[in-house]
């Protein structure tokens, strides 16, 4: 992958280093069966995630609000799109807390849809869930995983004066592959003014850095290994602070076909890059997706951070929204 992309077939069997357990168990079970009665989509199903078994099993998910039909067409997504989706749940965001309240979760990513359709892209909405969130689990460190919401910055205030504590909006491949990969109502310098936006309204002191971000890059579209450390370092001038990085896999023939599977020695030089450019995460793998195991990279971080700065308050590395962080880092190693 250091020069040209190696062309695979899709047809061909998938690496050893891509196969995983079929999803079982009852903590697994009783997570789907919950979130079925909820009337909850989750991102973990809908985007038909290689790691549900692995997460669901240790009793965490990835909640998708704003239902399961987006308004967006990307190349890569398993996700069923629409003009027209049916409209918003006004209950679902006291759902969403109820149901992370059953299951005791310290740590959530709450993502979704496109919704091109309202007004204000659902930022609304967003707003609405994070502090139903917090009203019913104040001690769960939340992680919202947003749309682009069309470079508006107007309405990503709406969404981070409810306090998420990371702000995460996924990039998804380099930049020379934007318009072939995304929905053209989508691009890179959209999707970066977003990702510094949040990081710029943020108060920015020596002992904190603003508004904690993520975003995700995948491989395998016919990147070379060039072009992604190209892409990490431009997410370093403005300020990302969490970068994951995983395969693409087909969801079905009608979608991108997979140019390259990356082996995992490619992943690892990837991560080690990442760290040596600054970022606080670089979780890097076959099967990483954007909100896997983040609860343990953010907690493990915070600890960290706490250690250090012991007269540092607990939200001082974090967002306006994470002071409750010191207690539910305290009392938690699950992850997302």
């Amino acid at each position: 992958m250091r020069g040209e992309p190696i062309r695979k077939s899709d047809r061909a069997p998938k690496p050893e280093w891509l196969k995983v357990r079929m999803p079982s168990g009852e903590r697994y079970t009783r997570i789907k069966a919950r979130a079925r009665e909820l009337k909850l989509h989750t991102v973990c199903e809908e985007a038909q995630c290689p790691n549900i078994g692995e997460c669901w099993s240790s009793g965490t998910a990835t909640f998708m609000v704003m239902g399961d039909t987006c308004t967006r067409g990307c190349r890569f997504c398993a996700v069923a799109t629409s003009r027209n989706p049916a409209p918003l749940d006004p209950a679902e965001p006291v759902n969403v807390a109820n149901a992370i309240h059953e299951m005791g979760l310290d740590y959530v990513v709450v993502t979704s849809v496109n919704r091109d359709d309202q007004a204000d892209q659902g930022a609304g909405h967003f707003a609405a869930c994070i502090r139903e969130i917090r009203a019913r689990n104040p001690h769960t460190l939340v992680e919202v995983l947003i749309p682009d919401m069309r470079g508006d910055l107007a309405l990503l205030d709406i969404i981070l004066e409810a306090g998420p504590d990371v702000l995460a909006h996924n990039v998804e491949c380099v930049p020379r592959l934007q318009a072939q990969v995304r929905d053209p109502r989508a691009n890179w310098a959209q999707s970066v003014a977003i990702l510094e936006g949040a990081k710029a309204r943020g108060p920015r002191q020596p002992s904190n850095p603003g508004q904690l971000t993520k975003t995700s890059l995948q491989v395998g579209h016919g990147e070379t290994e060039a072009e992604l450390l190209e892409a990490m370092a431009l997410l370093r001038t403005h300020h990302v602070d969490f970068l994951t990085i995983g395969q693409y896999l087909r969801p079905s023939l009608t979608h991108l076909p997979v140019v390259e599977y990356v082996t995992p020695e490619v992943f690892a030089r990837l991560e080690a890059a990442g760290k040596a450019m600054g970022f606080q995460y670089v979780a890097s793998g076959p099967l990483v997706r954007s909100s896997y195991k983040a609860g343990e990279f953010f907690i493990a971080q915070h600890l960290r951070s706490r250690a250090a700065h012991p007269a540092t308050d607990d939200a001082g590395a974090a967002s306006p929204g994470a002071a409750s962080a010191g207690a539910a880092a305290a009392t938690s190693s699950e992850h997302t």
